[in-house]
């Protein structure tokens, strides 16, 4: 009876086993790097720009090869991308006051990705102010490192003070960075010159009408600032020959808006006859620029006057309008005379009372007496001889005609 032949099983499976565990040593490292390869080229962004390149991993694409743990490493943002004026014009010099001009500007996005739904407003602050239309802009998208213009009309106001005004300009805008979406803003601010017209007003000079060769003389010029600006460094200088002055430049300082003045010369002619002069007045307006304005002067100047010779002046001297010693003898006169008046009055009065004490006295004596008479009973009915002739006036009888004295 034959026995069934038995087959060696369990050293052929290990021999395959063996032949798999090497080949899959082998092919393991070229497929993971060509399967890295294949994802790198598939998920890789490349982003451009003027300010360079960088590449950018999208979030919904995560690199499964960051290391032999599986995890996945988040992608990485790039800078916040910043918008700046890159240029700007307003016209030639300064901006007059009340004046219109045109403010453009051109902007650039300097980051490395794209912006979008940008929003500019323009801000004139107190001195400008838009010249119709409206002060803000929409850019839907700006590319990385491009660059766009856009222009503002714009006025000047009248009452602007001089000197530089300040001009904000404002971006407002998103950006998409890192399968992210971020918001920024910017705010650049520009400056325009801004000028007040010269209204510095200077009158035409006053010259003397009666000049006389030494004799000193002035002339006078009347200035007002009826510019809203302030006026400085105002300065006068009269220059020319024959005459002579203490100072030829004057220094005046600064002329406030509204303020006025008077510049004054006072010189002496040295030469007579005709007298050709200059006064040139320099200043600076309100935008620092130098100013010069010149008048001239034209005078006649007379001949000194004769000198007096020493002869007449003695005279003159020696009989004066009035002398000196009149007025003392009129007041020893008066002193005198009043002395005079005040004796005499006494006097009479003096006299004047004696009359009357003496009237008194016979008065008195008469009453004295008839009381006596009346008091001894020797009353009589004839009168006294007195009183007969205080009572009865005489009357003289002038004699007839005829008749004998």
């Amino acid at each position: 009876m034959n026995r069934p032949r038995t087959i060696a099983v369990k050293p052929i499976i290990t021999l395959i086993v063996l032949v798999a565990l090497i080949v899959a040593c082998v092919s393991a490292p070229v497929c993971a790097m060509a399967s890295g390869q294949a994802a790198a080229a598939a998920t890789d962004t490349i982003v451009a720009g003027d300010a360079g390149t960088r590449r950018a991993t999208p979030v919904d694409d995560i690199d499964q090869s960051a290391g032999d743990s599986g995890q996945s490493a988040a992608p990485i943002a790039g800078p916040v991308p910043n918008v700046i004026i890159t240029n700007f014009t307003y016209g030639d010099g300064s901006v007059p006051a009340g004046g219109k001009f045109d403010l453009g500007f051109s902007f650039q996005n300097k980051g490395s990705v794209a912006v979008q739904n940008m929003v500019i407003g323009v801000d004139g602050g107190d001195g400008l102010t838009i010249a119709g239309g409206t002060n803000t802009f929409y850019v839907p998208q700006l590319a990385a490192g491009a660059t766009q213009s856009q222009t503002v009309p714009m006025q000047a106001l009248i009452d602007a003070k001089s000197g530089a005004q300040a001009v904000v300009v404002s971006f407002r805008y998103e950006y998409v960075d890192a399968g992210q979406r971020s918001s920024n803003s910017v705010d650049e601010k520009i400056s325009v010159p801004v000028s007040q017209p010269d209204r510095f007003q200077i009158n035409d000079p006053v010259i003397p009408d009666d000049a006389q060769n030494g004799q000193e003389s002035t002339i006078t010029l009347a200035y007002v600032n009826k510019g809203k600006g302030d006026i400085s460094n105002v300065e006068a200088t009269m220059d020319g020959k024959g005459f002579d002055t203490v100072s030829k430049t004057q220094y005046l300082g600064n002329v406030a808006s509204g303020g006025s003045g008077t510049i004054a010369y006072a010189f002496t002619p040295t030469d007579s006859g005709d007298l050709d002069a200059k006064i040139t007045v320099t200043y600076e307006d309100s935008d620092g620029q130098q100013k010069t304005k010149e008048f001239p002067v034209k005078l006649t100047v007379a001949e000194p006057a004769p000198a007096m010779d020493d002869t007449a002046a003695d005279v003159q001297d020696e009989q004066p309008g009035t002398p000196v010693w009149l007025l003392p003898t009129v007041a020893a006169v008066a002193i005198v005379a009043i002395v005079v008046i005040v004796v005499l009055v006494k006097r009479h009065r003096k006299k004047k009372r004696s009359a009357m004490d003496e009237q008194w006295d016979d008065w008195q004596d008469d009453q004295d007496g008839g009381d006596t008479l009346e008091a001894q009973g020797h009353a009589s009915d004839t009168p006294a001889a007195d009183d007969t002739d205080r009572q009865a006036p005489t009357e003289v009888i002038a004699p007839q005609p005829g008749e004998r004295s």
